[in-house]
């Protein structure tokens, strides 16, 4: 909080909210990563051809990119916990219909709507920590999200390991005669009622409650968060924020004394369209086809997945403990840097690799082994920086007026390139090549490295109500 108070902020209570608001986080991360390892099921079950697989994998990304949009707009009207409610029960619709998927069809859109909920997860779990959390810690907290988001994907993993080993193989008949990979899907039933039931028991955001007129209840939950003479500051902090403005609509986004995009709008969907561009979902959404295009087996290539999600909760923890101390534009620019390189030592391994009779890349000892270690520090650069800072700065970057509007298009702007990305993958991978599809990636996070020099401005330790809008 700002202008120290004497109040004792209850961090038991902060965590509390945390730990509930970054479920949602670990639903992002385990609904995108429980594709990874299924493909072998799709394509035999519906008969994928390979633009047919990245649609099928990819189907999710538009449900993202539309609850992203839409999520924020609903926030405003309706409040971050109640779309947070409505995106895990999304989440369970989604599970049942996808496992129980008889065709493309029918999975394409329970694929979609499971990304409706992970959409609204991605911007409003972040933006709701960042509105209950004092600014001297809210950059670490945020940072539990990635952490989340990374142990989603890692679940993911490990359960879909597990259902395989079991099976004997990810398409085998496994409980009641359904083959494993369905089961894959109907496993997330699980984190998502339990996201359902324990968002019941936190508060709605006090920003959220002040701009409705609603400052008593606004009042009573900060009072519970920082101590009542704290509270009656924070309120009277925020109405002031807000006094001048009006109902948030998406034309807040233009800067009225210029008529142009406002600067921290065009740094928001940089952040969120570069950390798609770097190829990370690829590794999350294809790890299990990835190595076994250069050689790995299903299950060591599984087990690769496993160790790649391990080395980024490790990655995210180190994040945790810088983002409030350095700050987040030194992370990012890190974080670019190393990807570049690594990204890079990638696309030169792959280009040394020869092909098989069954059109499969193998690769000489020395470099598979640079390979697998470029990937995985690859990962955990990503998981030190872009991972959690960007959702970090969407969540607080914003002024008040223009939060739900800037992490609505920021949002969007981030799951299309993330679709762009995706369902492009296996056709690069056939026709293109991994050296060329990795040097992509490589391109652009050194890109990124200029962008965050000339575009963000840092955040650390301010006031979201000092955000400024230009």
């Amino acid at each position: 909080m700002s202008e120290g108070n004497a109040d004792r902020v209850n961090m038991a209570f902060i965590a509390a909210i945390v730990a509930v608001a970054t479920i949602g986080g670990f639903m992002f991360g385990y609904d995108s990563g429980v594709i990874n390892g299924t493909q072998d099921g799709l394509e035999k079950a519906f008969d994928l051809s390979e633009l047919g697989t990245g649609l099928n994998v990819g189907a999710i990304l538009l449900g993202c990119a539309t609850g992203a949009f839409l999520a924020g707009r609903m926030a405003d009207l309706i409040g971050r916990r109640n779309v947070m409610l409505i995106a895990a029960v999304l989440f369970i619709i989604s599970a049942i219909a996808a496992g129980a998927a008889d065709s493309s069809g029918i999975f394409i859109i329970a694929r979609f709507i499971g990304g409706v909920g992970v959409g609204a997860a991605s911007v409003l779990s972040p933006a709701y920590i960042s509105e209950v959390t004092p600014a001297n810690i809210r950059g670490r907290l945020i940072s539990v999200n990635q952490v989340m988001i990374i142990s989603g994907l890692t679940g993911a993993f490990v359960a879909n390991y597990a259902l395989a080993k079991l099976a004997g193989g990810s398409t085998a008949e496994f409980w009641l005669g359904f083959p494993a990979w369905r089961w894959m899907f109907w496993m997330q039933i699980i984190p998502a009622t339990i996201f359902l039931v324990t968002l019941t028991i936190i508060p709605e955001s006090p920003r959220f409650l002040v701009v409705k007129g609603r400052e008593a209840e606004a009042e009573a939950v900060l009072t519970r968060l920082f101590g009542p003479t704290a509270a009656k500051f924070k309120v009277n902090e925020i109405r002031q924020s807000l006094a001048a403005d009006h109902q948030p609509r998406l034309s807040d986004l233009i800067d009225p004394s210029t008529g142009k995009v406002r600067k921290v709008v065009w740094g928001g969907i940089m952040l969120a369209v570069f950390q798609q561009l770097v190829g990370i979902n690829i590794v999350f959404y294809y790890g299990a086809v990835l190595w076994q295009a250069v050689g790995f087996s299903e299950n060591d290539a599984l087990l690769i997945n496993i160790m790649s999600g391990s080395l980024s909760i490790g990655a995210c923890f180190v994040a945790m403990a810088l983002i409030d101390r350095i700050g987040r534009k030194p992370l990012l620019l890190i974080g670019s840097a190393g990807m570049a390189i690594t990204l890079a030592l990638m696309a030169i391994s792959f280009s040394t690799g020869t092909l098989d009779e069954a059109g499969k890349l193998h690769l000489s000892d020395n470099f598979g082994l640079i390979a697998l270690v470029s990937a995985n520090a690859y990962a955990a650069l990503f998981n030190l920086s872009w991972g959690p800072v960007m959702w970090t700065m969407l969540g607080e970057m914003f002024p008040n007026q223009i939060r739900g509007s800037g992490l609505a298009v920021s949002g969007f702007a981030q799951w299309i390139a993330n679709f762009a990305i995706v369902v492009s993958f296996p056709w690069l991978l056939t026709v293109v090549g991994l050296p060329i599809t990795y040097g992509f990636y490589a391109a652009c996070a050194f890109i990124s490295f200029f962008l965050v020099r000339t575009l963000i401005r840092e955040t650390k330790g301010q006031e979201l109500e000092e955000m400024l809008g230009s």
